[in-house]
C-alpha cells in the first residue's frame, strides 16, 4: 500500500514509468487520473497528499477540497494555470520545473528564426507546388549587422542569447527586468526596455512568462512602434501576442514574416487566418520536446513531490 496518494492528472502520456520509479523513494505508487470537471476534480484530490498536474485548470474552487495536500508540482514551466496564492493559503507548495526545456525551447526559437529569415517553409510549400526562383516573392537579409530583441531573460532567454550571440548581429537588446545588467552583457546582449526593443529591433524573439501585464503585450500599438519589415518569434505563451493584432501586421506588411508555436488555444481553430498567411511559420506548441526533455521533466515533476513529502526544501517552488 502506498504511504502517500499521490494524483497525476491529465493523463498526456504513455507511460509513467519514470515517475513510479523517482516516487518508489517514498514508497508510493502514483494514480493517473482524468477528471471531466472541476467537480469531479474536487473529489478526486480531496484526500491526495500530492498532485502532479499538466493542463488541467486547478483553480480556487478545487484546491479549497484538497484538505491533505502538501505540494501541487507542475509539469512544465509555466504555472498560470494553477492558482498560486490560493494554494498558499492552504500550505500547499506549488513547484514547476522551469529549466527541463530550456536548450530544446532556445533551439525550436532559432529554428523559426531561421525558417523565417530565410523562408524556408515558405519555399518547401511554393517548391511542392512546382514554384522555383522565389527570390522576388518574399526576399531574404541577412542576420549579421542587424538588431535582435529578446524579451525575457530566464533559463531560456538566456539561453537563446548564449546560442545565438555568435551569429554576427550589430546588437542584441533584452527586455529583463529584474535581470543584472552585467549578466545580460556577459551573455553577449545590452539591457534595455520594451519601447527600444520594439523601436529598434529587426527581430524580436519573446521568451517571458505569461503574467497579467504581459497578456497582449504585443499588440496594435506595440506593432505599430516597431520597424517595418520586422519579424517576430513566439515560442513562450500565446497571449502574450494578440493574435487578431498579429495578423493584421503579417497581412498588411508590417511584420515581414512570424514563427509562432504557441497561441491563445490548442491547437489553434481551423479558421484561424494565420492559417492563411504564407508569411508565418507555424508549430504546434511543440518547442518543449525532445525525447530527452520528457525524461527530465518527468523526474524532476516527481522529484519535486518527493522532496516536498520527505520534509525538504523543494528545488522549483514557486510560492
Amino acid at each position: 500500500m502506498s504511504a502517500y496518494r499521490i494524483i497525476i492528472l491529465d493523463n498526456r502520456y504513455s507511460s509513467y514509468e519514470i515517475e513510479k520509479n523517482v516516487l518508489s523513494e517514498i514508497n508510493s505508487v502514483p494514480e493517473v487520473c482524468w477528471p471531466s470537471s472541476a467537480a469531479e476534480a474536487k473529489e478526486v484530490l480531496a484526500d491526495a497528499s500530492a498532485v502532479i498536474c499538466n493542463l488541467f485548470n486547478l483553480d480556487a474552487e478545487v484546491i479549497s477540497g484538497m484538505e491533505k495536500c502538501k505540494i501541487i508540482s507542475r509539469y512544465g514551466v509555466g504555472y498560470d494555470n494553477v492558482d498560486v496564492d490560493a494554494a498558499a493559503e492552504r500550505g500547499i507548495a506549488v513547484c514547476n520545473v522551469p529549466d527541463y526545456s530550456m536548450e530544446d525551447a532556445s533551439e525550436h526559437a532559432l529554428a523559426l528564426l531561421f525558417a523565417c529569415t530565410r523562408k524556408i517553409s515558405y519555399r518547401d510549400r511554393m517548391i511542392r507546388r512546382g514554384r522555383w526562383n522565389l527570390h522576388n516573392d518574399q526576399p531574404c537579409f541577412r542576420m549579421a549587422g542587424r538588431t535582435l530583441g529578446v524579451i525575457g531573460f530566464g533559463h531560456i532567454g538566456s539561453t537563446f542569447v548564449r546560442k545565438i550571440s555568435g551569429f554576427g548581429f550589430g546588437e542584441i537588446l533584452v527586455d529583463s527586468p529584474n535581470t543584472d545588467p552585467a549578466l545580460i552583457g556577459i551573455a553577449g546582449g545590452r539591457k534595455t526596455d520594451l519601447d527600444e526593443i520594439l523601436r529598434r529591433s529587426d527581430y524580436i524573439s519573446i521568451h517571458c512568462p505569461l503574467k497579467p501585464e504581459t497578456v497582449n503585450m504585443f499588440d496594435d500599438a506595440a506593432f505599430a512602434k516597431m520597424k517595418d519589415g520586422a519579424i517576430l518569434i513566439n515560442t513562450a505563451r500565446g497571449p502574450i501576442v494578440n493574435e487578431s493584432a498579429l495578423c493584421a501586421a503579417l497581412a498588411g506588411g508590417k511584420l515581414a514574416a512570424a514563427g509562432i508555436d504557441v497561441y491563445n488555444e490548442d491547437p489553434l481553430r481551423s479558421d484561424s487566418p494565420l492559417r492563411t498567411l504564407d508569411n508565418v511559420t507555424l508549430t504546434d506548441h511543440a518547442a518543449w520536446y525532445s525525447e530527452e526533455s520528457i525524461v527530465e521533466l518527468k523526474t524532476k515533476a516527481a522529484r519535486n513531490v518527493v522532496e516536498v513529502l520527505s520534509g525538504k526544501k523543494p528545488s522549483y517552488r514557486v510560492n
